[in-house]
């Protein structure tokens, strides 16, 4: 648990600029529910870390901007009755969460037209549909 969060191959955030918060889960838990911090809440200072490129926080402060609150990302986990699992799960997810921020971003699509082929078919198609509409009138024209 002391060593850093290996995000990319380029960037490991370490150990010390993470903070945990350990409070009371919600929902059942029999007898051990008002004496066990098993919540944890991970937050990370991604504006102010030292550990990340330039290139990658800018990616990221822009991609986070509705889930960071001055500069902070928070994770809260509390799906897991122990402390230790709770803890796996909000630092799993924020790897995942800064992967996909800093991804790289995907090539832009090429615009592309409908063949000659395809417009021939689509319009037969269309003559075919409003002449079975025609056909089915009875009052006739």
């Amino acid at each position: 648990m002391d060593d850093g969060l290996r995000v990319t191959d380029r960037w490991v955030v370490p150990a010390g600029e993470l903070r945990e918060r350990f409070s009371r889960s919600s929902g059942p838990g029999g007898q051990g529910v008002n004496t066990a911090d098993s919540r944890v809440e991970l937050s990370f200072d991604l504006a102010g870390s030292p550990s990340i490129p330039d290139s990658l926080r800018t990616r990221a402060l822009d991609r986070l901007a509705g889930r960071l609150v001055d500069g902070v990302l928070t994770i809260a986990a509390s799906e897991h009755r122990a402390q230790l699992a709770n803890r796996e799960a909000a630092r799993e997810r924020l790897v995942s969460l800064l992967r996909e921020a800093v991804a790289p971003p995907p090539p832009p699509r090429r615009p592309t037209r409908p063949s000659r082929a395809a417009k021939e078919r689509r319009l037969a198609e269309k003559k075919r549909r409003g002449q079975r509409k025609r056909d089915r009138r009875v009052d006739g024209e």
